[in-house]
Formats: C-alpha cells, sequence, structure tokens
C-alpha cells in the first residue's frame, strides 16, 4: 500500500494513476481484439470511443465529486479541485452521454459499441478499485474480523486501525462482472443485453458495498449519495431492457454484423 510507488527524475508514479493504466490497456486490446473478431464493429471507432470516454468520464467523476463536496469546494476552490477525489457514478454518466453523442454524430449504433465499451469499463473500475487500496481511499469502517486491513500513516485512509477492505471487495465485485459480461457476450441474442447486465449488476453491488464503507461521501436522506444513484441507475437498466425489448430497437448480433463492417 502507497500512494507514491517511485520517481524517475522529477516524475512520481503514483499507484492509483498505474493501476487504472493498466486496466485501461487491458480494456483497449479486449475490445479491439472482440470488436474485430466476435462482434464485427470497428476497431477504430471503439479506440476513439474508449480514449474519448476516459478523458470525459474523468471530468464528469471530477464535477461530481466537486457537487458532493460543494460546501469544501466554496470554502476552498483550490484543494477540492487539486485533490485526487472522483465520483464513479460522475463518470459512467458522462461516459455513457459521450459514447451516445459519438454514434450519433458517426452515425453508428449506440447500443452496439456501449455493449462493447462496458466489460472494459468493468475492468478499469476493478483496476481503479485496486488503485484505491494503494492509497487508502474509499476504505471501509472499523471491524474486529481477521480479514481486515490497516492503513499505514501515509495512506489516506485512518490508519492503525483495523478497517473493511471494500476496495478489495469492490474490485473483485468489478472484475468477476467485467468476466461475466465476457462470457455472456457470447450468448446475448440482442443489442443493449450486456449494457442492461453492466448497469444493473453494477447499481447492485455498489448498493450492497456502501454499507461497509466509512468515508466521506455525501448522502441523500439515509442513502449515501452513491447508493441513491444506484437506485436510479437499476431502474434505468430495467427501463432499458423493456424499452429495447419492446419497440425492437435491437436485432440479434448475426443481424448487427450485415450492418456495419469494420474500418481499417
Amino acid at each position: 500500500m502507497a500512494i507514491d510507488l517511485f520517481t524517475i527524475g522529477g516524475f512520481t508514479i503514483h499507484g492509483y494513476g498505474l493501476m487504472i493504466g493498466i486496466g485501461f490497456m487491458i480494456a483497449v486490446l479486449y475490445g479491439g481484439y472482440r470488436c474485430e473478431h466476435g462482434l464485427k464493429l470497428s476497431s477504430d471507432h471503439y479506440s476513439s470511443l474508449a480514449i474519448y470516454t476516459l478523458i470525459f468520464g474523468w471530468l464528469g467523476g471530477k464535477i461530481m465529486f466537486i457537487i458532493v463536496e460543494f460546501k469544501s469546494f466554496l470554502a476552498s476552490p483550490l484543494s477540492v479541485l487539486g485533490s485526487s477525489g472522483f465520483v464513479v457514478y460522475g463518470g459512467i454518466i458522462t461516459g455513457v452521454i459521450t459514447i451516445f453523442g459519438y454514434c450519433r454524430l458517426k452515425k453508428l449504433s449506440f447500443l452496439s459499441y456501449l455493449d462493447a465499451l462496458v466489460p472494459g469499463v468493468a475492468i478499469c473500475q476493478g483496476f481503479g478499485r485496486l488503485g484505491c487500496f494503494m492509497a487508502g481511499c474509499c476504505y471501509g469502517k472499523q471491524t474486529t474480523s481477521r480479514f481486515s486491513v490497516v492503513f499505514p500513516e501515509n495512506s489516506l485512509a485512518p490508519h492503525g486501525v483495523h478497517l473493511i477492505p471494500t476496495q478489495l471487495y469492490s474490485a473483485a465485485f468489478d472484475l468477476l462482472l467485467a468476466g461475466f459480461m465476457i462470457l455472456m457476450c457470447r450468448r446475448v441474442k440482442r443489442r443493449g443485453d450486456i449494457s442492461v447486465i453492466y448497469f444493473g449488476g453494477y447499481a447492485i453491488g455498489r448498493f450492497i458495498i456502501e454499507f461497509f464503507r466509512d468515508d466521506p461521501r455525501g448522502s441523500v436522506g439515509i442513502l449515501s449519495t452513491s447508493q441513491f444513484i444506484s437506485i436510479l441507475m437499476l431502474i434505468f437498466a430495467v427501463f432499458l431492457h423493456f424499452t429495447v425489448k419492446k419497440l425492437g430497437l435491437a436485432p440479434s448480433w448475426k443481424e448487427e454484423a450485415k450492418e456495419e463492417a469494420p474500418e481499417k
């Protein structure tokens, strides 16, 4: 566990950033291969979307963090902007908007590329949570369980006490969700099905994990901010499932392959 791993010259490698970078590279490599050999989509468009989603997703996560910590932002804007604070749900929301806008601009199937991207998003989130564990952010409540973690003094988490390793739980869940989506990619019949699995699965997992976290992250009534958004995301997943099915917006992937050939 370390916020800073090592320094080369004046450049410092941070654990969180390194984990995000590893997750992003795995997601891009897998997604590009899957687009060319399984989904018959453009790997060039996939790579572009991955980069745009990363950029605007980061901005969305930062904006959501400012909203959650708005009182602190008003008191000291520079300290909040300069912190490593980030809200995943903000990144998901702006990421989906980015994918939708790109597909509309390029006249591509939104659901097809959303399905192609969400397994990679879960992979990035899983590695990102490993980065959280290294830094000590997103920590859990104090516990007497043998399966606990004690963070060092230079960590973002309270040091010297036994805490629930919520970061590891989250990482395991995200990577398992990614693996399940990758498995189901070979079995689904309609566009949008993989996205429904991601949004519904992530919402349920995140809602449960939030009960064990103890870091400051805002609240809406008796729920944490993320729990409140999880409920909205689960409703969106149910809406997406029944809407695409009822309106016939999701033909099979065999039909999709005929509509769009991959770009080289």
